[in-house]
């Protein structure tokens, strides 16, 4: 089963606070996802976002200033809403307003990959061979979302998220 957590940057006021659309919407964006990856305004994890959620997590522990600002890469935002009889099993969608894309951005940019590898690894999953796997798959996401981030706060862009499964 291929489970994938997608991410797209837009225009608050592109976007209609309303999960049918959204839905649409987002499942429109994954279909062009190449071209919308390529042009930097969309992001995705396989699998393992749970772990890169985790990977975040950690900075509680070495700066308890952070508060909880490290669930907003991944976990963070409002849920959209949903219509009147809608059915509430479709695909969780998540909306991030541009104020919380740049906190998110300040966010990634401040926290030391290396920092927080070195307090959560080990329950990651980081020992040995696979260990390293699981680092470089985790850096490489961080680098991503990173990136991607600072674009959408640059930019004044707002973040809908949307787990496919």
């Amino acid at each position: 089963m291929s489970i994938h957590m997608h991410m797209r940057a837009v225009a608050e006021s592109e976007i209609r606070d309303d999960h049918t659309w959204l839905t649409a919407f987002m499942y429109e964006a994954w279909e062009n996802h190449p071209a919308e990856y390529a042009a930097g305004i969309a992001e995705s994890i396989a699998k393992v976002f749970d772990s890169v959620n985790d990977l975040y997590a950690a900075s509680e522990t070495l700066d308890p200033d952070v508060g909880e600002l490290w669930l907003l890469p991944i976990y963070g935002g409002r849920p959209a809403a949903h219509s009147a009889g809608a059915d509430t099993s479709d695909p969780p969608l998540m909306i991030l307003e541009p104020h919380e894309v740049s906190r998110t951005a300040d966010f990634l940019a401040r926290v030391s990959f290396d920092e927080l590898w070195n307090a959560a690894g080990a329950r990651l999953g980081g020992q040995g061979q696979d260990g390293e796997e699981m680092r470089q798959e985790l850096l490489d996401h961080h680098s991503e979302l990173r990136e991607f981030y600072a674009r959408a706060a640059a930019a004044g862009h707002a973040v809908v998220r949307v787990v496919w499964a």
